[in-house]
């Protein structure tokens, strides 16, 4: 059976847009697969140790005419653990993320050198990742329902013009936390993949 010039055409073009599709899927597959990765690590760090739960060694006993002063309660605030970074393709570190309750900050390792202006770090992560959150929250101020100044902010600290950390203040959700880590590590794999192109 033999197709005429134009219904080659056709299936050629439908060709390319299968291949096309495959690899579009290919990489929301990579996404989800980042972050159960990412849910994973935070489940299994998730376990805090309060700073009452630490052992506090003993004083000795004061002399009868020393006047203690009242020993204050310490501030009991979870423990900083590493949730680490993986390059989506290889799974080598790239990064590590801090998570406190004001905050997440993400450094990455000493031998990655990325160049801020590499993509899709300002288009994706920047705008419109941290973008889309912050637009949430300035609608939530203007309803009232949080102040002007819990609206999530980000500072990138940078070695001339290398990013060294990214720090993500007022992100408030927990599950804003999984979307920024899993992001980032996208974003992060991606800005490496054209630095090497």
């Amino acid at each position: 059976m033999k197709f005429s010039e134009e219904q080659v055409k056709e299936i050629v073009a439908l060709k390319e847009s299968l291949i096309e599709q495959i690899h579009k899927h290919q990489e929301g597959i990579e996404m989800l697969e980042k972050n159960i990765t990412v849910l994973d690590l935070f489940l299994k760090d998730s376990s805090f140790i309060k700073a009452s739960q630490l052992k506090i060694e003993k004083k000795a006993e004061p002399k009868p005419e020393i006047i203690e002063k009242p020993i204050e309660k310490p501030i009991e605030k979870p423990i900083e653990k590493p949730i680490p970074i993986k390059r989506v393709n290889d799974g080598k570190i790239i990064a590590n993320a801090f998570v406190t309750p004001d905050q997440v900050s993400i450094v990455l390792d000493n031998g990655i050198i990325i160049n801020a202006d590499t993509p899709p770090f300002k288009s994706f992560f920047l705008d419109r990742i941290i973008g889309e959150m912050k637009k949430k929250d300035v609608v939530e101020v203007e309803n009232g329902k949080i102040q002007k100044e819990s609206v999530i902010d980000y500072i990138v600290n940078k070695n001339g013009a290398d990013i060294r950390e990214i720090i993500i203040k007022n992100y408030r959700q927990k599950e804003r936390v999984n979307e920024l880590i899993s992001t980032a590590g996208w974003s992060l794999t991606r800005m490496l993949e054209n630095i090497n192109k």
